[in-house]
């Protein structure tokens, strides 16, 4: 058994905090842009992209994120890919945060009432000018709650990489408490290091929600 002093571990922790927030923006910021493709298909006008885009999210949303990232650390390599465990765990929560985004920004732009297309029709926008100048920054303000919400889901999804050997925080906490035999203390830190980080955004989420005007 290696003896860590109690900053020794926190100071690990803290350390491998980085990565768990990194892969979290980069899984945001990836699952902001091909969500948004996939929400332009599950909105279009073409039937045949409307049943793509719900397939893509039916696929993602029905099945457990682990098997995801399994596919990708396992599967890709045996089709000739060479993956790192961070491109894995980068991709795999990238695909399945855009499903989710992009049904929350569904839900947005279907709340937003037919007026509102026919006010850009008026002004003689074409379909694009419509969905940037009018619909999407409305279907945006009013789902910025749930999508926070769902960025805090998102962090705490990242504990799942561990299992494909990306060296975040809850991996970190397995081979210090190997090392220590301390778990209480090591995951009682990691507890407590999430909740420090989720904790302000899902209170940012309540807030937005409180701010939304009433129906």
């Amino acid at each position: 058994m290696i003896e860590f002093t109690f900053w020794d571990i926190l100071r690990n922790l803290l350390f491998a905090t980085r990565w768990t927030l990194l892969l979290s923006i980069v899984a945001f910021a990836g699952g902001t842009a091909v969500g948004l493709l996939i929400l332009f298909a599950r909105i279009s006008k073409h039937p045949w992209l409307r049943r793509l885009g719900s397939g893509y999210i039916a696929l993602f949303q029905g099945t457990p994120l682990l098997m995801q990232l399994f596919l990708m650390f396992f599967g890709l390599p045996m089709l000739g890919f060479r993956i790192e465990p961070w491109t894995a765990a980068a991709l795999g929560l990238t695909f399945y945060a855009s499903a989710y985004l992009a049904e929350i920004w569904r839900g947005g732009v279907e709340a937003l009432p037919r007026g509102q297309w026919d006010a850009g029709a008026s002004l003689g926008l074409h379909y694009l000018q419509e969905l940037r100048l009018v619909i999407l920054p409305q279907a945006f303000a009013i789902t910025r709650p749930p999508a926070v919400g769902f960025l805090v889901q998102l962090i705490k999804s990242t504990a799942l990489t561990s299992i494909i050997g990306f060296e975040e925080l809850l991996r970190t906490a397995n081979a210090i408490n190997n090392a220590t035999f301390e778990p209480f203390t090591v995951y009682g830190l990691v507890a407590v290091i999430f909740f420090v980080i989720c904790y302000p955004l899902t209170q940012y989420a309540r807030m937005l929600e409180r701010r939304m005007p009433a129906h």
